[in-house]
Order: structure tokens, then sequence, then C-alpha cells
């Protein structure tokens, strides 16, 4: 039966540029982090208070940014998608294309953590003509890499690579840094995607180096996690646990929720490679409840499939299909086709393995 790996490293955490706006965080918040994000939601929501009594509309815009921003973070995604979509109409007023192009790219990132990637692509595909237009090279860099993100988890590896080879001359020409590592990372996914896992290894490494020079913990975390995955579909199981165990820690550090969850995910995953299912359970167990807590619908989704695929595996038959069919439902509420059609084909394998043909082939057909 297939396990399901995560299709993404830093979990879309798409950034926003923000003209006025004060400096955006990503990525959801580490368990200890709800009362801080709220009390920053509770300061920006004052300066929003503040900017609609002056009148000033483009300090208004880009403080709704602000709070959608710290509401996606802490999960809360239709109040991000409120604040955006206010944003949008007050920047469509003033005639400010940055302002438009932000909340535009925001609402992109939202559906597609919701895993609405055809909502996504409708928006980023605004945004980026907005961008060219307004010269704005830094901002067409970074929705030129969230378009290559979505078509990636969409599946469409080959047309992702196009949008990330566009984005990275741009992130180095005007000098970002952080933007140049993330771009790597995501185009070593893609070759990683495509079967080309050495050549996904030397991007990451790329990418690696930069995050560790600059200081980016997250990336880091994160580039960690890749490279352990890719040793992994090389064969090399030691090595690639040797850098998850290095990543779990520094995602857990630096509060980046969604990536430890990934993590053990894989961590999880690994041991069920090796043989060793109790402990593959164990780590599984600990991405689930991680997922679950953060909104992360799609991640919820593959590790239901790879909890079941695991008691599958210890002959725990009733167990696994309920976990299968729990997953089954969540996919298609994300839109995940791929995992669909693959949790169909383990669901369908198990009633073959019961001898239920006529059942199997309700899931196989």
């Amino acid at each position: 039966m297939a396990c399901m790996r995560d299709k993404w490293p830093l979990r879309l955490a798409l950034l926003i540029a923000v003209a006025a706006a004060a400096p955006l965080m990503s990525g959801p918040p580490a368990w200890g982090q709800a009362t801080t994000l709220q009390k920053q939601i509770s300061d920006h929501e004052q300066k929003l208070a503040e900017a609609r009594a002056a009148k000033s509309q483009k300090d208004e815009a880009a403080e709704l940014l602000s709070v959608g921003d710290l509401h996606w973070q802490a999960g809360e995604m239709q109040k991000a998608l409120d604040a955006d979509n206010q944003a949008l109409g007050i920047s469509r007023a003033l005639k400010s294309p940055k302002l438009e192009a932000a909340a535009l790219n925001s609402s992109g990132r939202v559906y597609s953590d919701l895993g609405q990637n055809e909502k996504a692509l409708e928006y980023l595909n605004q945004a980026l003509p907005i961008s060219r237009a307004a010269g704005d090279r830094s901002s067409e860099a970074q929705i030129l890499n969230n378009i290559g993100v979505v078509d990636s988890s969409l599946g469409q590896n080959q047309k992702a690579l196009e949008y990330f080879n566009q984005a990275l001359p741009i992130r180095r020409e005007v000098g970002d840094r952080r933007g140049e590592a993330e771009t790597l990372s995501f185009d070593g996914a893609a070759y990683y995607y495509l079967g080309q896992a050495q050549k996904a290894l030397d991007l990451d490494n790329q990418a690696l180096t930069i995050q560790r020079e600059i200081g980016d913990s997250r990336g880091e975390g994160s580039a960690l996690n890749d490279i352990g995955e890719f040793y992994s579909a090389l064969g090399q199981n030691q090595r690639a646990l040797e850098y998850l165990n290095e990543a779990l820690p520094i995602r857990q550090k630096a509060g980046d929720s969604r990536g430890e969850a990934e993590t053990l995910n894989n961590v999880g995953l690994l041991y069920g490679d090796i043989g060793d299912n109790q402990k593959a359970l164990e780590y599984l167990n600990q991405a689930l409840s991680i997922r679950r807590e953060v909104g992360d619908r799609a991640g919820e989704a593959g590790t239901l499939n790879n909890i079941g695929t695991v008691n599958a595996h210890l002959g725990q038959n009733q167990k696994a299909l309920e976990y299968f069919s729990q997953s089954l439902p969540v996919l298609r509420e994300v839109g995940d086709r791929f995992g669909e059609a693959t949790t169909l084909q383990n669901i369908g394998r198990f009633y073959i393995d019961l001898g239920q043909k006529e059942k199997a082939l309700e899931y196989l057909t």
C-alpha cells in the first residue's frame, strides 16, 4: 500500500510585499505562541481603528493585510480572507497596484492552504501582471514563485519549474537572499517529484547554505527536512534520518508548527520504511495531532492515509480501513486528486486482500 509524502517544503508560507505595512511574519503558531499572536492581532486591530479614524485608506489597507497575515498564522483562514478582501477593495479604490497585488497574493496563499488550488491560481494570476505593470520586481519574483508552488501541488511540476526559473534570476537581481533560497528549495522539490533526486539535493544544499548564512532558521529547518526526504528517495535511510532529526528541533524552536508536523510525518514514514511500525505510529500520531490543531487539512489527510498504511502492515485491517475512510473525504475537500487516487487504490487493494472483489471494484474503477 502506498504512503503519502508531503508535496512541499515550507508548506506554502507565501510572503506578502506590502508598501507601508509593518513587517509580516510567516508560518502558523507554535504551541506556546497563540497568546502572542492574539496580542499582535489586537495591536494591529487598534492601529487599524486609528487608520480608519484618521481616514487614511492606505494605512487601513496595510493594516488589514497585517491583520489578515496574523489570522492566517493562527489558522483562522476565514478571518484572514475577510481582511484580505477588505484590503483588496480599498487598494482598487485607491488605484494602488502594489497594495492590490499584495492583497491578491495574500488571498492566493490562504486559498492554497485551504487546498483550493484553482482559486489560488485565479488570484495569483491576477496579481502577476499588476506587479509587472508597477515595475515591482521583488513582488513579481515572489508571485512567480508562488504560482510555481501551486502548479506543483497540482502535479504540474514541469510547469512549476518554468515559473521558478523565471523567479530565481529576479531574486538574485534584487539581492533577495531569503527569496533566492526559498525558490532554490522549491525548485529542488519539483525536480524531486520529477524523479531527479540528485538534482534536488544539489539545489537544496545551495538553499541550505544561504539560509545558514542569513540566519533563516525556519528556512534551514525546511531545507534539512527536504534533504532528508531526498536521501530517503535515494534509499539512504540512515542519512535521511540524520537530516530529519536535525530539522525537527530547529522547526520546533522556530515556531514552525506546520513544518514540525511535516518532519514528524516524514520521520514516521522513514521508520515505516525500515519496518519499525510502532515507532512509525508514534511519530505519525504526533504529526496528525498538530496538523489538526493548525488546520492543515491536506496534511491531515496524508497523515491519516499513512497511519492506515502502517496499521495494515501490522495486520490491524479494520483500523487501517477506518483511517483510509477518514482520509478520503478530506482529500476530496481539498481537491488533492493524486492523494484521492492513492487512497482509493489503498482501500480497493485492502478489500481484495479480504476477498471482497465486488467491494474492491467500487474503489478501483
